[in-house]
């Protein structure tokens, strides 16, 4: 079986990658063509060209790499009609996922589309669901309650379970590990500042994260920050806290990362997926997010729902605080951080939101890539 894959950002390629194990797995013999990135290459796949290509997120930031997308996605759908898959499979990244199986489909009607991670329509655009209906018959969904609505919509959909729910965490000697390596007294509170991993959020958040933390300190001056990043944007967050008055820790490999969420007492994040990787290591959170104006503005307009933090959305709470758009300010998020610090019931109500949103994403049960590839194999095998 052949077998035609597209991600677009790193989450998108760490879900690949799992989905091309299982799907190895169930057919020892698949082959695979099409665009990904590390975890995707190590399973077998040659890219058609970097990854990063796609990496874009927001309206604004998206119009000066318009024209150069627009060549990548005809350039793909051609590749996709010529290779005949048995299924061409788009994971997250939408907008270039989607345009591609249109045009790959006007040349080849009988092929068959599966979406892995369905659009946030319980969020924002609800039109988008029957928009993707008209190129998708088949969605692998990681939120339990999407199903659903994809289903209203036309297409068959399956819940196949999160990836963070079966993912490894650090253990407590994994943290203690990690204070005695960077010289961090054990009872020092530690906190993880996240602001992002794409250049436009880091630039954005990055500013306003360091005054949250400078505001924080003062009441907890033995208070540690631990900043996590990758290297596409480890040089613009070196530049952006060379001139804080306390510099953080910044840790890019991984097992560093994973062992300083094992160490941190709470967290200031950016929205997104990050979200659940605290909650999975029970790590309070504050969440903070803001777009380019135009972005802002169009997003603002359309959205549907008064949270966007994952763990609020599949806890059904409101445990976790989040400052959107004109209200991610330093100081309210330092003082929503100084609760988490100090407060030991703000901390149980998230520790108990966290547990339950793991329990719901499929934690204990069988890894998402193989659920996945489960379900890619009986979606070709269902009649249409």
């Amino acid at each position: 079986m052949k077998f035609f894959l597209i991600a677009g950002e790193p989450s998108g390629d760490l879900l690949g990658g799992a989905l091309m194990a299982g799907l190895r797995e169930l057919v020892p013999d698949a082959e695979f063509v099409g665009i990904g990135g590390e975890a995707m290459t190590a399973q077998g796949l040659d890219s058609l060209f970097p990854m990063g290509e796609l990496s874009v997120m927001g309206i604004w930031e998206v119009l000066p790499k318009y024209r150069h997308l627009k060549r990548r996605i005809a350039e793909t759908a051609a590749r996709v009609a010529a290779e005949n898959p048995d299924a061409l499979i788009g994971i997250d990244s939408p907008d270039f996922c989607l345009r591609v199986a249109r045009a790959a489909r006007a040349e080849r009607p009988g092929l068959r589309v599966i979406h892995y991670v369905a659009p946030s329509v319980w969020a924002w655009r609800p039109g988008r669901a029957l928009k993707m209906a008209e190129v998708v018959d088949h969605v692998l969904a990681i939120l339990p309650f999407e199903p659903p609505l994809m289903q209203a919509a036309g297409m068959t959909c399956d819940f196949v379970g999160h990836p963070i729910a079966t993912a490894p965490v650090a253990g407590p000697d994994d943290a203690a590990l990690f204070r005695d390596r960077h010289a961090i007294a054990p009872e020092s509170p530690v906190v993880l500042c996240l602001p992002g991993s794409r250049q436009g959020e880091v630039a954005r958040l990055l500013p306003r994260f360091g005054q949250a933390l400078d505001i924080a300190r003062r009441d907890t001056p033995d208070m540690r920050v631990v900043l996590p990043t990758v290297p596409g944007v480890a040089p613009l967050v070196a530049s952006l806290t060379a001139s804080w008055t306390a510099p953080p820790i910044v840790v890019a490999e991984a097992e560093d990362k994973r062992a300083s969420f094992a160490a941190a007492d709470a967290a200031l994040a950016a929205s997104g997926t990050v979200s659940l990787d605290l909650a999975a290591n029970r790590v309070p959170m504050v969440i903070g997010y803001d777009m380019a104006p135009v972005s802002r503005w169009l997003v603002g307009m359309l959205l549907k729902t008064e949270t966007v933090t994952l763990v609020n959305l599949v806890s059904d709470t409101r445990a976790v605080p989040e400052f959107l758009g004109r209200n991610c300010k330093p100081a309210p998020m330092a003082q929503a951080l100084r609760g988490l610090l100090d407060d030991p019931a703000a901390r149980t109500a998230q520790l108990d939101a966290m547990d339950l949103t793991m329990d719901r994403l499929g934690k204990g049960g069988e890894a998402p890539g193989l659920r996945a590839a489960r379900s890619v194999l009986g979606a070709i095998r269902e009649p249409r």
